[in-house]
């Protein structure tokens, strides 16, 4: 049996570099049956799908192979090149100051919780399946990927995404009207391409900083709306002359509102009289946490609004993969642009998230997701409760960030001082400004995305052994 003390906080990939250096010095040798994935889950005191994603790991880079109902085996492997593995990952640590490959950085400036920037833990990730589907298509579309990508991205993942609009959002969507493209960040450039540079265009304030600053980069001048209970102000939008209005009304970042059925309506409206356009930032749909998801401003009015969505957040940041619905016109106009250049996107990962989605893998891993978040939410919460001063959760039941009224704080920054002194990482609404207004100091942004129950603990340890 196979025994290590995986120390590492990414335990499935402790597992697979611990067992590929032995495959590599020749500690474990050519053809030789590696434990059954529960037994050696038991042993080591891990999770089967630890084990298993180890497992996967080795197998897609050809150190294992595997044999139906009898398990994995050692490859032949060439283990005369010491020096192929050497370095940062013989040492069974990542190179100072590199981020991995799914997780990010492991410790941003020492602390021991970010709720700021993390990303969901490594393992999560399923990489068996990603692994199973790359070979598919491999094998399923052989040469055919080598050629090159239409503009607006491969048909056979608009159509998969078009479908999945609809068993998941009641949404009916051209296929040919999508188009692919390589992160949000690049779809808010060509979205300025397509209605126009130094135009105005209304963003949330506070809001994403991605946002205004890509649009500004792209030459457009961004118009701050006000950001309250109910989402944009809409007052403050029909005064506009603006070309477009960039929201997210299902979940509000960094606030969590959610925009009721009549202000959507009245939005809608705005656009349609002035003609302009809605970008529908749906940036996090897929974890509302409770309840069902909430109906798109798409659904509402398919000619007026650009609905925006991305892999990252349920995939990986890495995975730079993210797709707009256009109206029918805005299309054309794209391919009247862009319909003689190539898609920045690889075939060969647009075709794999394609068997993804069309396969179930996607929603089924949407759905381990949840439920993994459902209980950081609960251990979040619970540590929360604890905290000895005045405070005021306020959270919608969707996305993966709530936020945290402290009525009694001094100041924005001495609440991050309070949190990092408990070894927490956090931002205040008032990071999220883009330009001045009042009403957002005192509350404290949580964004749990990155959050383990491990790393709650260890920071409400320092804070009730005294650390704050």
């Amino acid at each position: 049996m196979l025994t290590y003390e995986l120390s590492e906080k990414n335990k499935y990939y402790d597992l697979y570099r611990r067992i590929r250096e032995d495959i590599l010095k020749g500690r474990l040798k050519c053809g030789e049956k590696l434990p059954g994935k529960r037994a050696l889950a038991a042993h080591l005191g891990v999770s089967v799908i630890t084990v298993q994603t180890a497992y996967e790991q080795l197998l897609a880079e050809g150190y294992v192979t595997s044999a139906e109902r009898k398990g994995y085996f050692v490859a032949d492997v060439d283990v005369g090149r010491p020096s192929s593995f050497s370095g940062a990952e013989e040492s069974g640590r990542m190179p100072q100051g590199t981020d991995s490959a799914y997780g990010g950085r492991e410790d941003r400036g020492g602390y021991t919780l970010d709720l700021v920037t993390g990303v969901a833990p490594a393992e999560l990730f399923p990489f068996s399946v990603w692994a199973k589907l790359m070979r598919r298509t491999l094998s399923e579309e052989g040469e055919h990927l080598l050629a090159r990508v239409p503009a607006d991205g491969d048909f056979a993942l608009k159509s998969s995404i078009a479908a999945y609009l609809y068993r998941s959002r009641g949404v009916s969507v051209d296929p040919r009207c999508i188009v692919i493209g390589s992160g949000a960040e690049n779809l808010y450039g060509t979205i300025v391409q397509l209605l126009g540079r130094e135009r105005e265009y209304a963003v949330e304030n506070p809001g994403y900083g991605s946002v205004s600053r890509t649009y500004a980069l792209n030459g457009a001048r961004c118009l701050p709306i006000s950001v309250g209970e109910s989402g944009a102000d809409c007052g403050e939008v029909e005064k506009t002359g603006a070309c477009a209005l960039h929201i997210s009304p299902s979940h509000q970042y960094p606030t969590g509102a959610i925009m009721p059925a009549a202000n959507r309506a009245r939005l809608l409206n705005w656009a349609e009289s002035r003609g302009a356009y809605i970008i529908e930032d749906d940036y996090d749909s897929e974890y509302r946490l409770f309840g069902k998801p909430l109906q798109t401003m798409l659904g509402m009015n398919g000619d007026r609004v650009i609905y925006i969505n991305t892999f990252s957040k349920t995939l990986a940041p890495s995975m730079r993969m993210g797709y707009m619905a256009l109206p029918p016109a805005l299309y054309d106009r794209f391919c009247a642009l862009f319909g003689g250049a190539a898609n920045s996107v690889p075939l060969f990962e647009q075709k794999t998230l394609a068997q993804m989605l069309d396969g179930g893998y996607f929603e089924r891993h949407v759905n381990r997701m949840k439920n993994y978040y459902r209980g950081v939410r609960k251990k979040l919460l619970s540590a929360v409760d604890m905290l000895t001063c005045r405070k005021e959760v306020i959270e919608t039941g969707g996305g993966l960030h709530l936020t945290l009224r402290l009525p009694d704080s001094a100041s924005d920054g001495e609440i991050k001082a309070a949190a990092k002194r408990a070894g927490v990482r956090i931002k205040c609404l008032s990071d999220y400004l883009i330009a001045p207004r009042d009403g957002c100091g005192g509350t404290a942004v949580i964004n749990y995305s990155g959050a383990t129950s491990e790393k709650i603990d260890a920071a409400l340890a320092i804070y009730l052994g005294g650390g704050v």
